[in-house]
Parts: structure tokens; sequence; C-alpha cells
């Protein structure tokens, strides 16, 4: 096996043009420089950045109609990379974030040239301090971020999907729009048979947030975590899921009218359309459960 060719991906509002700059000439920086660059902006027009900032590889611009989210945006730029037909790996970057080393492409190459059946390489998120949030470490408790291995799930923000994992499972399901799209992806490969990988030696540089920054959060947090769980779920988990869930949520809301867009997001998750239902096998629970994250919390 060849070494795997690699595209970067980058999906923007047009909000940040100073930041993905900055992104884009950070990945023009890379030892190892990607086959192409694919940048979408979800629902607006794109300057030019090739020439300007001296970007290595092919670079295309994808101009969408309409915001698509997060996992819409993405799939627009998994569709573009189809019709060239002349990649392996896609590595999806946030538009406010930054590759702080020159050798990350070079090592995710290597990571997937030496693991035939790795489907998913997360990145560690760290703040401008170097500091890792709790919430960006892909374990239950208290887990060191420097300590990575084979784990159930990945970060949005930064991370690296194998293309012939994506044509097996599925792309981005596209109606989450924002959150628990990536809890979705990384079951369907896990069921499927694919390794997810946590390498915090793959830094991604990112602004310290909150979740909840966004106006969204609390609706859509709880509607696609309903939809996850209808979809993805043997039936008998999927009450003691929500279960579990609801009663985390309720001690954790502090806003009341957080917990009204909540609570609206949980009735829209009960009463819409999930999508395919595709659960996963109880093996794959049991394999989840012994890599430390048991599908029911």
């Amino acid at each position: 096996m060849g070494a795997p060719r690699i595209a970067v991906a980058v999906v923007t509002m047009g909000n940040r043009p100073a930041e993905v700059n900055a992104l884009l000439e950070s990945v023009a920086k890379q030892d190892v420089p990607p086959e192409r660059i694919v940048v979408v902006g979800n629902g607006c027009p794109l300057p030019e950045f090739a020439r300007r900032l001296s970007l290595p590889g092919e670079v295309t611009t994808v101009e969408l109609d309409e915001n698509l989210g997060c996992p819409g945006g993405r799939n627009a730029a998994l569709d573009r990379l189809r019709e060239f037909g002349d990649v392996d790996v896609v590595v999806d970057l946030d538009d406010d974030g930054l590759l702080v080393d020159a050798d990350v492409l070079r090592r995710v190459r290597d990571l997937y040239a030496a693991d035939e059946r790795l489907g998913i390489v997360g990145f560690r998120i760290a703040d401008e301090e170097g500091v890792t949030q709790q919430r960006h470490v892909p374990r239950i408790g208290n887990a060191d971020p420097l300590r990575g291995g084979y784990v159930t799930g990945f970060l949005g923000g930064g991370h690296a999907l194998r293309m012939a994992m994506l044509d097996e499972v599925g792309d981005w399901p596209a109606e989450f729009f924002f959150a628990h799209e990536e809890t979705d992806l990384a079951w369907r490969a896990a069921d499927a048979g694919w390794r997810i990988l946590y390498a915090p030696e793959l830094v991604l540089r990112h602004p310290r947030t909150s979740p909840a920054r966004h106006a969204i959060y609390y609706r859509v947090n709880a509607r696609n975590r309903v939809w996850l769980v209808r979809r993805r779920l043997p039936l008998p988990l999927v009450p003691v899921h929500l279960g579990v869930w609801v009663l985390l949520t309720l001690a954790r809301i502090r806003s009341r009218a957080g917990l009204r867009a909540w609570c609206g997001g949980f009735v829209e998750g009960v009463r819409e359309p999930a999508g395919e239902r595709r659960p996963m096998r109880w093996r794959t629970v049991w394999r989840l459960t012994r890599l430390g994250r048991p599908p029911v919390i």
C-alpha cells in the first residue's frame, strides 16, 4: 500500500476571514502538502485563496446557496473530492483553528499508512495557552488529554477520515445541522469494524469556547441526541440512554430559557422522523464499553 493521498477541507460561513487565512497559511507550512484543499462557503461567497496565500496542491472553492450546517457543508466538500477521485484521506479543520506544528499532515499520512482499518483520527484541541478543555477529551471522566489510543468518538474541530470508510458507512448526517453528528458517524464506523484513534500529538489550536454560544445549541442538542439514539442504539438501550441523559441534563442546565429550548428540542426529536434506523450490533456495544465509553452515557 502506498502513502495515502490527503486533502484538507474547511467549511466557513464567511464571518472569520482573518482566521481562515491564518488556518490556510498553517496548512501551507506543512512539510507534507495536501494533494487538494477544498474550502466550502456555507451560504456565503468566498475570496480567491490559492495565489494570494501561496497554497499547495489543487485549491477548490465551493459556494453553497444556503447554510447547511457543519455536516452539510462537510458533505459538500466530500462530494467535490469524490468527483476528483484522487484522495484517500480528508482532514477536516474548523475555520477558526490553526495547525501549530508543521508535521501534522505527515503524521496523519503515516498513521493511515500503518493501519488499513484505521477509519478516523481525532486531533487534540488546545486553546491559546495550550490547554485542552475536558469536554474535548474523547473519554469519560477526568481523562488525561495527552493520553492517546483507540476511543469511541472524535471531535469535529480537527480530525481525519478515510474516504473508503465513508464510502462504506455513509457521510455526515446533514439533517443534524449541528451537534452529535460526530457521534453518529463514529458509531457507524465502529459498527463496521473501523478503528477510531485519538492522537493528542496532532494539535489544532482553537479559541476557548462554550458550545452554548450558539443560539440554537439547547434545541438542536436535545433534538439530535434523541435522533441519534433512535437511529443507532439497540431498542432496549434507547430508554436507558435517554433516561440517564435527561437526569444529567436537568442537573446541569441553569437557564430557564435554555431549559425551554431543550424541552422543545426533545419533543421535536421524539415527534420528527429521525432518519434511517440502523442500530449497532450488540458486539459493537460491548466493544465501545470495553474502550471506556458505554453508549448508555
